[in-house]
C-alpha cells in the first residue's frame, strides 16, 4: 500500500475530528478533502446511498451547531454582513467516514479511510488515557448546543 502524503497522515486527520451531539465526527467539507473529492460529490454519493447511512453515522448540523464549531475553529471566524451559511454540513461518525469511502469507491478514498480509523482510534485512545483531556473535551461538548434531533439527509 501507498503512503499517504505527508499532509494526510493520521495526526492531520486527527486535528479535523471535532465534537457533535456528544460524539467525534469529521465534516463532510473536510471529510471530501481527505479522500479527494468535492463536497458535492461527496454528498451526492451519500445521498444515491442513503440507506447505507443510518443517524449513528451521519447527521446534519443545525445551524447553531455549524457557528458553535466554526467558532471553536477559529476565534476569527465571523460572518460578513449579508453573509449566512448556506448549506448546514453533514457530520461523520468514524462508520459513517468509512462508508462515504466505500461508496465514493476511488483509490484514494480507499487508501485515505486506513488513516481515518487510525485518527478515530488514536483520539479515542488518548481520551481514554487522559482523563483530563477526556473532562475538557466533554467541557467543548457542552460549547456546542446538543440539539437531540438528528436530521436525516432528503434527497
Amino acid at each position: 500500500m501507498s503512503k499517504a502524503p505527508s499532509k494526510y497522515n493520521a495526526e492531520a486527520i486527527r486535528s479535523l475530528i471535532v465534537q457533535a451531539r456528544r460524539q467525534a465526527v469529521i465534516l463532510d467539507a473536510d471529510l471530501s478533502r481527505v479522500y479527494g473529492v468535492s463536497t458535492k460529490a461527496l454528498n451526492q454519493a451519500v445521498k444515491r446511498n442513503l440507506n447505507r447511512f443510518p443517524a449513528d453515522f451521519m447527521f446534519q448540523l443545525t445551524r447553531n451547531e455549524t457557528v458553535a464549531i466554526q467558532r471553536l475553529r477559529s476565534q476569527f471566524v465571523t460572518l460578513k454582513r449579508g453573509q449566512h451559511i448556506k448549506y448546514l454540513p453533514y457530520a461523520f461518525t468514524e462508520q459513517g467516514a468509512i462508508m462515504a469511502a466505500n461508496v465514493l469507491n476511488s483509490p484514494q478514498a480507499v487508501r485515505m479511510s486506513v488513516f481515518v480509523v487510525r485518527a478515530f482510534v488514536r483520539m479515542r485512545q488518548m481520551l481514554m488515557g487522559n482523563p483530563e483531556l477526556a473532562a475538557h473535551r466533554l467541557t467543548q461538548n457542552r460549547a456546542i448546543p446538543d440539539q437531540g434531533q438528528e436530521k436525516q439527509v432528503h434527497g
